[in-house]
């Protein structure tokens, strides 16, 4: 207790005082003498004992043979030298500090008492009228004895109490910051993750599937092999510049570099490329400038959905659009490959997790059973990253009926330029689109509307449909 050093200095000055006041009083030397030793025998005794206990609030035998030692060296102290009394004011709170409320109020009592009592055994003339002076004055002081007590203990309580919710808080502040550092690693994690799957992860699975090409074709079509050794090393450079910029957790380098449809373009050229695939890419509405989240979350769905035709539909052509609609952009990938039943899918749209009952199975084409897909973390890790935008992703498919994968994302307002990227560069946007889209004031309840969609009740209408 920081106060404590406070009582130190109290009980310091009451020692000096009323030792200054029995060595000045008028009774023999030798009784002077005895009360002055006393008194200060009355320091260790407080020092050694009594001060551990009211500083540790420690509750034991101690407490009442301090208190019993404390009260005989009063007495004796008082019955030799009655200005002995004066150490009450000290005496008093020493006694409410380490003995409970009630035992210390009867002992201070008592302690008030004895200047009385030293009188009426003394006798002598003039002792009536000092006794009755006397009586009065330890009345006065037994009253504020019992008010001064009640005062510390509720003073002592309070630091007690006080003294408790720091350390409570201090502990749940450890916690608290524990809780962030666990829930930053873990956020890393899942963003690394879901990086990792969608970049290095594919790109890996490209470059086997075309080191297979190759050394397939390499004598008897050394053309084509040379051609698909030039597309590892391409793919295995763009994975580089990926790897580096997620680790740096900048902007993905085909955005920082081009528009999102110019990026979208790339990535089906390079699945017709490293698959043989015939994809098909198109941009509908007037292309305009979008916030960076947005374009992440696009290209990104777009790599997944790529890499899941390429590994599981058995699909010959892919449809890749681009929709840029009022207060909206959309993603939609459409293949013609086997297809998969939705109908026992499960999504959560409140944590962004999606699997079919295949997945669980380890059967379906998102890629649960593939040991080249990361366990799954495909379709749940594009449903996290577009609940993040609080946009819409939804599966439509059947069994021999292909795929269809859609993403909405919400735009609100203008798009600052620090947000859009490369895209605020683009000088072939109508000019009146930004004027078009400040001036809707339907723009933010509609965003307000999507996010309030939730994605578990749009993905669970299309996967209650099952169809393209």
């Amino acid at each position: 207790m920081r106060w404590f050093g406070l009582w130190d200095s109290y009980f310091v000055i009451c020692y000096l005082l009323t030792t200054g006041l029995v060595f000045t009083s008028a009774v023999p030397q030798g009784h002077r003498v005895v009360a002055i030793g006393a008194l200060t025998l009355a320091v260790p005794w407080y020092a050694g004992i009594g001060r551990p206990l009211m500083r540790h609030r420690t509750s034991d035998r101690r407490n009442t043979v301090f208190a019993a030692g404390l009260f005989v060296l009063f007495g004796v102290a008082a019955a030799v030298d009655l200005m002995s009394a004066f150490a009450l004011f000290a005496l008093v709170p020493m006694l409410m500090m380490s003995l409970a409320a009630r035992a210390a109020v009867v002992t201070a009592v008592l302690g008030n008492l004895v200047p009385v009592t030293v009188l009426l055994l003394q006798g002598g003339d003039a002792a009536g009228p000092l006794v009755l002076f006397v009586l009065l004055v330890s009345l006065l002081g037994i009253a504020l004895s019992v008010l001064l007590g009640l005062w510390i203990k509720r003073v002592v309580r309070q630091n007690e109490e006080h003294a408790a919710l720091i350390d409570e808080l201090r502990q749940n502040r450890a916690q608290v910051a524990r809780l962030s550092h666990q829930a930053g690693i873990s956020a890393e994690r899942e963003r690394l993750a879901r990086e990792i799957h969608d970049t290095l992860a594919q790109s890996l699975i490209s470059i086997i599937s075309l080191v297979q090409a190759v050394d397939a074709e390499v004598e008897s079509a050394p053309v084509r092999a040379r051609e698909h050794l030039a597309l590892v090393g391409r793919v295995a450079k763009e994975s580089l510049v990926e790897a580096r910029a997620f680790v740096a957790d900048r902007t993905p380098a085909s955005l920082q570099e081009s528009s999102l449809a110019q990026a979208l373009r790339r990535q089906a050229d390079g699945l017709t490329a490293q698959s043989g695939l015939l994809v098909r890419f198109a941009v509908e509405g007037v292309e305009r400038p979008l916030p960076m989240a947005a374009g992440v979350v696009l290209l990104r769905a777009a790599q997944e959905a790529g890499a899941n035709v390429r590994k599981h539909a058995e699909a010959r052509t892919v449809d890749m659009v681009l929709r840029f609609g009022e207060g909206e952009v959309g993603l939609r990938v459409a293949d013609d490959g086997r297809g998969f039943a939705t109908a026992d899918g499960e999504f959560s749209g409140a944590k962004g997790e999606f699997a079919t009952a295949e997945e669980r199975d380890g059967s379906g084409p998102s890629g649960s059973a593939d040991e080249d897909d990361g366990g799954g973390f495909g379709l749940r890790g594009m449903a996290a990253r577009v609940a993040e935008t609080g946009g819409v992703l939804s599966v439509a498919s059947e069994r021999g009926a292909g795929t269809v994968v859609e993403v909405r994302i919400p735009l609100a307002g203008t798009v600052d330029d620090a947000a859009a990227g490369p895209d605020a560069d683009r000088t072939d946007t109508d000019p009146t689109d930004t004027d078009r889209t400040d001036a809707d004031p339907t723009d933010a309840d509609r965003t307000d509307t999507d996010r309030a969609g939730a994605l578990g009740k749009v993905l669970a209408g299309a996967l209650g449909k099952g169809r393209r």
